[in-house]
């Protein structure tokens, strides 16, 4: 792979968890540590400061062990991919810009929190959520069932636009008996990711 370093022979080099896709944290590499880095599997750097080279994790024991490293487009650029142990952040955070490494499954994760917070707001006249959560779980479970049936009629027929608002209500109503029994889309990824093997 080519590196192209800059004048003072470093490249910047974005650390991000190959899991979660969350961006860590940004270091730079001179030769030295690209390769040490390729030798023993946990990301080196060139400190700027200190002018030598620094292992993340060598004092905390925080390291950040190599997946993957990818050249941007103008070989000037890293990303290296890794599966951090423990935060990233030298103030204990889970990245540099304090937010949580978490998984993110787009909108679907907005939505369970939305679920959640209704949930535990428990305002039955004003949240359907908290209305049907409130019917218990035999209730979440017998519209995940309807919807289902619904979801299945509209998709033998030709209309897709119904077909799509049945499938939304359906997978709406999957979450919140996810929710009912305890679970959320990343216990459905773990069953999924163990049967991929």
């Amino acid at each position: 792979m080519e590196v192209k370093y800059d004048s003072n022979g470093l490249i910047p080099a974005i650390i991000q968890d190959a899991t979660t896709k969350t961006v860590l944290m940004l270091g730079y590499m001179n030769e030295e540590a690209y390769q040490k880095t390729l030798e023993t599997k946990l990301v080196t750097f060139f400190s700027r400061s200190k002018q030598r080279l620094w292992t993340k994790g060598e004092e905390s024991g925080n390291v950040l062990n190599l997946v993957s490293i990818k050249n941007d487009c103008d070989n000037d650029t890293l990303l290296i991919q890794v599966n951090p142990e423990g935060p990233t952040c030298h103030k204990g955070t889970d990245n540099c810009w304090g937010e949580d490494n978490k998984p993110s499954y787009g909108f679907f994760s907005t939505l369970e929190e939305v679920i959640a917070e209704r949930v535990a707001n428990k305002d039955t006249n004003k949240s359907y959520v908290a209305s049907l959560f409130a019917k218990g779980i035999n209730k979440v479970a017998q519209k995940v069932g309807e919807e289902a049936v619904e979801t299945v009629i509209e998709a033998m027929d030709n209309n897709d636009d119904l077909f799509l608002y049945e499938s939304a209500d359906l997978l709406f109503h999957y979450l919140m008996l996810l929710q009912a029994k305890g679970f959320t889309l990343k216990d459905i990824e773990a069953e999924l990711k163990s049967r991929h093997k």
